[in-house]
């Protein structure tokens, strides 16, 4: 039987490795000929040239006029050579750029992954220009695969895409969460050697994080939540696990206050295979982020079993269910996020309940082998459609 020749494209192989790499291989593994399209770091392609060819494809982040047409004709070139039965993209520029160039070399399946819709946080002119952009990404499109409900729902809302294009796969998410690792180690020992490791007594009570160090992702908020919870509450520290994002930084003032206090610990990025251990130190997991596909490292805390607060937006809300599985606040608003915050000190019991249904969750709907077959059988569904 002839293999479904499928182009996966994604601006960095980061992205690929963190959201694509283990959908793919059971891809491979079921009548797909696989191939990724990235700008590729070194080992990557080592990494993945089992099961899948791989074509280093030199592309920055950003917008540009000359990545624009240079990006899209290069890509073009590359699909009429290949001839993909399917292409299947995601991140914003690398989307865009598939999409146009898949509709010129005439690929009848263009699948667009919308992993969160980046304009939601932009104003003026800005706003305008990247909604264009994601209308384009949607319109060149075949099919667009939203990361939620809510988020099919704000893309039908603001025209970027008509309802009988768009849809959601499962209940919605990614990859999901590998239950049977975040379950493989022993989660008292590397709570105690990661404490040992950055000096936080062992009776501290740890808000963690885990993400890019930036803005769009609450972190402003939550350090002056933080702050303020110092105030009034013993013994607590924060724990920022992630790189500092410069391209869309935190304010100085707070990038100081994350450097200089002592409680708050920045332990730059850490492996992903190192993620779940990371998670243990904390006592709750706090992602304040202002737009979001779906949120997986909450599926991930989920997963360890580590209450979650999360914000009221598209993605996360749906993640986990508000004062069931989690605790909802209010987006931008750290005054509420503060509120949150002291309550998961002062109640221990609302964290063990939270923790033990997150992870009751995170079993049902997220566990990756669960995840992966709804996107195969997704993808299965469209492929014989045509």
């Amino acid at each position: 039987m002839k293999k479904i020749k499928i182009g996966v494209i994604a601006t960095i192989s980061k992205t690929m490795d963190w959201f694509l790499i283990p959908t793919m291989r059971v891809f491979a593994n079921n009548g797909y000929d696989v191939t990724l399209i990235s700008d590729m770091e070194d080992g990557f392609a080592e990494r993945n040239s089992d099961f899948a060819k791989c074509i280093d494809f030199k592309m920055k982040r950003g917008a540009s006029i000359k990545e624009l047409f240079g990006c899209t004709k290069r890509l073009k070139k590359i699909f009429e050579e290949e001839k993909f039965d399917v292409i299947y993209y995601m991140t914003p520029n690398a989307a865009m750029y598939s999409s146009l160039a898949g509709k010129k070399a005439g690929i009848k399946l263009r699948i667009y992954n919308q992993c969160g819709i980046r304009y939601v946080t932009f104003r003026g002119i800005k706003r305008k220009i990247f909604k264009l952009v994601e209308k384009l990404t949607c319109r060149n499109s075949t099919h667009v695969k939203a990361q939620s409900p809510k988020n099919m729902q704000f893309a039908i809302d603001e025209g970027l895409v008509k309802r009988d294009k768009i849809s959601v796969v499962g209940i919605g998410g990614t990859i999901g969460v590998e239950i049977d690792k975040c379950r493989s180690f022993d989660h008292v020992e590397a709570r105690a050697e990661l404490r040992k490791k950055y000096g936080i007594p062992e009776d501290a009570f740890v808000y963690g994080y885990v993400g890019r160090i930036n803005a769009d992702k609450g972190v402003n908020e939550l350090v002056e939540a933080f702050v303020n919870v110092k105030k009034s509450k013993e013994n607590v520290f924060l724990m920022l696990v992630g790189m500092y994002d410069e391209q869309n930084p935190i304010t100085e003032e707070n990038y100081s206050i994350c450097k200089s206090d002592e409680r708050i610990i920045l332990t730059g990025n850490v492996p992903a295979s190192e993620v779940y251990r990371y998670m243990t130190v904390f006592d709750v997991m706090v992602h304040p982020t202002y737009r979001e596909g779906f949120g997986k490292v909450i599926q991930e805390a989920m997963g360890v079993g580590i209450p979650v607060i999360t914000t009221d937006v598209p993605g996360p809300s749906e993640v986990i269910e508000n004062n069931i599985s989690g605790i909802l606040c209010r987006v931008k608003d750290p005054a509420d996020l503060c509120d949150k915050m002291k309550l998961m000190y002062e109640r221990e019991d609302l964290r063990h309940a939270y923790a033990e249904a997150g992870r009751v969750r995170a079993e049902k709907f997220f566990d990756r082998p669960i995840m992966i077959n709804n996107i195969l059988e997704d993808m299965n569904s469209i492929v014989a459609s045509k």
